[in-house]
């Protein structure tokens, strides 16, 4: 006989009266995905200084084009509130001060993994595909790859690509915006 258990969902609005409350903290390190509270994964000094090389990167490359923002969270629906490790925002005179951004504000995501890789692709990219995120990347830090995302459907997304070190690409929003691998990975500074 299988036991069925109840698992209680929460709202983005619940979500954030808990750290009202403080159920949750400011630092604890939890995103809400389809409505469970998921705690993430600590970052490493690897996986830091990807995020701060892909900040320096592109700030320097599209200026004041977008806003690039490190690890904030993004509403996606109303039980979804992940927080990509980088994401170019549409830019706003208010920063977003009234609301998360959401779906119809994102350029593109980046998730950068070393220990999270099959989470972030199997979890949140397909959430990502879901709510209209029209273009992610996934840097694989072990792989020493670049996974790009495009084409979003409710199923998943119908254009994906990997690119490796030697390789270029662009961003599909600004695509006279170049980027090398090697630049993403860090493996020119070598």
């Amino acid at each position: 006989m299988s036991v069925q258990l109840l698992r209680h969902k929460f709202t983005v609005e619940q979500y954030h009266k808990m750290a009202e409350a403080g159920i949750l903290k400011e630092d604890d390190r939890v995103e809400l995905i389809r409505g469970e509270i998921i705690e993430m994964s600590p970052i490493g000094t690897r996986h830091a200084a990807y995020v701060r090389r892909l900040n320096n990167l592109l700030s320097a490359l599209l200026g004041d084009r977008v806003l690039v923002d490190l690890q904030n969270p993004v509403k996606l629906d109303d039980t979804s509130e992940p927080q990509p490790d980088v994401t170019l925002l549409r830019p706003r005179q208010d920063f977003y001060e009234s609301a998360h951004p959401q779906s119809t504000d994102i350029f593109l995501i980046i998730e950068v993994a070393d220990t999270t890789v099959k989470y972030d692709r199997e979890i949140k990219i397909s959430l990502y595909a879901e709510n209209n995120i029209t273009e992610v990347w996934l840097i694989d830090i072990n792989g020493q790859c670049v996974e790009v995302y495009r084409d979003p459907t409710l199923s998943g997304y119908q254009n994906i690509q990997t690119f490796r070190q030697g390789q270029v690409l662009s961003i599909q929003a600004f695509a006279d915006i170049t980027l090398s691998v090697d630049e993403l990975l860090g493996t020119s500074y070598q």
